[in-house]
């Protein structure tokens, strides 16, 4: 009998992709013949929208034919849809961090390549004593020897020019990052939604999921002072007894606080509005996983709590609830079955709460082999996931063909990192999954967890999965497709099957996918629903791409 690594590898051939790691100019699927009037078709006919589509695959195909550089022109403004996996921290450029460090009178210690800061985690501010230099000293013209520690610092906020020595991995720098800049003042975070979602825009982005970590110092408090009990429910209701939902008002003001900063920047629903407002925003509430068990699981009560009243009360800021911080971490790996029992019984309380979760971002040699076998299953198992986030160790997981079979029928979606899973784990080319996630139909798309440290953004990831595992034009509109049909935007989706974009729900049916003028049906549908508004709005776009090539 064939293992399952060899089972699904049959698969992928059979599904044509390559087996080969190096990257390969040939286009895995043809496209169809153009029809005579595809030249001049401008109307809103179905036939048009295919023929487009036609043009648009060979277009594409001329591109992938000429080169990499000819796919990213091409893939620039193509419609992506949503970025799904977003750690809206490490989302921001080093040099933006060096810009408002200087605006905020913060010390850099050249030694240690960081922001410097107190015994206490606090950031230091100038006056800043020797070794110590002034942030703001980068603000203006500067020196030879200034630029040498100016280009050191941007390597050292983020993965630029990093080359893995002994002792010293792609996941020691990655996670080493954060705490280099993580000190800066949260008033920013306005500034930082303005740059992420101005270069979402230049790249015909429309949604973006962030995750955040808010404040949560008072549940962690409470937590420490009730202590550890095993009976969730007993404990549970020991930290609402103690005011854990004191802190909610705050966790809300945070993220509304930061969109109105950036509507101001960006002026928003003024005459001279920015491109850039379009681009939809919504918050994943991060909880932090490598703490005592209390302080887990008042963090993701709390979490919780939060999201659902963001979401009874139709807000836009909260979505969902995500673990964050590396998997391989002791605390992280030790307590895992329990943190995903803890979703579990919270998610019986509070169904309406979206659950992704970071999963399987592992790779051999890390942690045990045994610590390979159950992350994913558990996550969708017990926590209920319905979205994981890199998933990269799947097919070393217990039964991997009976998990990818769950993981279709579930339709829990797998949020693919492409370039943070080889700076982090190494993991590139065949060696990832991604591939035998597609030939098994479980739902994909694309995302950059953490673009600014990784130095990319989304189009470089469809650049590197269109490439490195030739990708036809129709594959990638499937991955757009598929990110905003599992974004967590209220309402019901715009296609009649979950994860099938064949058919438009019954209330659109017989309409052109994102055309000018739905019928009153389709319009009051549309209305009810955010999720199916944008999602005809990201077909809008592929018809407005397509006309214009």
């Amino acid at each position: 009998m064939r293992s399952p690594l060899a089972y699904f590898a049959c698969l992928v051939v059979a599904a044509g992709f390559s087996t080969q790691p190096a990257r390969s100019l040939a286009p895995a699927v043809t496209s169809d013949p153009l029809p005579a009037s595809a030249t001049t078709a401008r109307t809103s006919s179905p036939s048009t929208a295919g023929a487009l589509e036609g043009r648009a695959a060979r277009a594409y195909d001329a591109a992938v034919h000429t080169g990499p550089l000819a796919v990213q022109a091409f893939l620039g403004k193509f419609p992506k849809g949503a970025d799904l996996h977003f750690h809206l921290g490490a989302g921001v450029y080093a040099e933006t961090l060096l810009r408002v460090a200087g605006e905020d009178k913060l010390c850099i210690d050249p030694g240690k390549l960081e922001f410097a800061r107190t015994s206490l985690g606090e950031a230091i501010k100038e006056p800043c004593a020797a070794p110590l230099v002034p942030a703001r000293d980068f603000s203006g013209n500067i020196s030879q020897a200034q630029q040498d520690l100016y280009d050191r610092l941007i390597n050292s906020f983020s993965m630029r020019n990093y080359v893995p020595t002994p002792g010293y991995s792609g996941h020691d720098q990655f996670f080493s990052t954060f705490s280099r800049f993580g000190m800066l003042d949260k008033r920013h975070t306005g500034e930082w939604l303005d740059e992420i979602t101005r270069r979402a825009a230049a790249q015909n982005q429309q949604y973006l999921e962030l995750l955040q970590t808010p404040p949560f110092g008072h549940a962690a408090r409470v937590a420490s002072e009730i202590g550890w009990d095993p009976d969730l429910a007993k404990m549970r209701q020991a930290l609402l007894d103690h005011g854990l939902k004191d802190e909610i008002a705050a966790d809300r003001q945070d993220a509304k606080s930061a969109v109105e900063a950036r509507n101001r920047i960006q002026h928003c629903g003024t005459p001279d509005a920015s491109d850039a407002c379009q681009v939809q925003v919504r918050f994943v509430y991060q909880v932090l996983r490598a703490f005592s068990p209390e302080q887990v699981f008042a963090q993701t009560l709390l979490g919780f709590e939060t999201v659902e009243q963001s979401i009874e009360q139709n807000s836009d800021d909260w979505v969902g609830i995500n673990f964050v911080q590396p998997e391989d971490y002791m605390v992280a790996m030790r307590d895992y079955t329990l943190h995903m029992k803890m979703i579990g019984y919270l998610h019986s309380l509070y169904p309406k709460v979206h659950i992704s979760l970071h999963a399987g971002e592992l790779a051999p040699g890390m942690v045990p082999p045994e610590g390979m076998r159950f992350h994913i299953r558990q996550a969708v198992e017990l926590a209920h996931a319905e979205r994981i986030g890199h998933g990269v160790d799947v097919m070393y997981e217990d039964d991997a063909a009976q998990l990818l079979k769950e993981l279709v029928e579930k339709h829990v979606m797998i949020e693919i990192n492409l370039s943070s899973n080889e700076g982090i784990l190494g993991i590139k080319g065949m060696n990832h999954p991604f591939p035998y996630y597609r030939a098994a139909h479980v739902p994909v798309a694309l995302s950059t967890d953490d673009q600014g440290v990784s130095r990319i953004d989304l189009t470089h990831e469809y650049v590197r999965a269109a490439l490195d595992y030739r990708l036809g034009y129709r594959d990638l509109k499937q991955l757009a497709r598929t990110g905003m049909e599992h974004n967590f935007l209220p309402g019901a989706s715009l296609w009649a099957a979950p994860d099938n974009f064949a058919a438009l729900t019954a209330a659109c049916r017989g309409q052109v996918a994102g055309g000018p003028k739905p019928s009153a049906a389709c319009k009051s549908f549309l209305d009810g629903s955010e999720k199916a508004a944008a999602q005809w709005e990201l077909e809008r776009r592929f018809r407005e791409f397509e006309s214009r090539l």
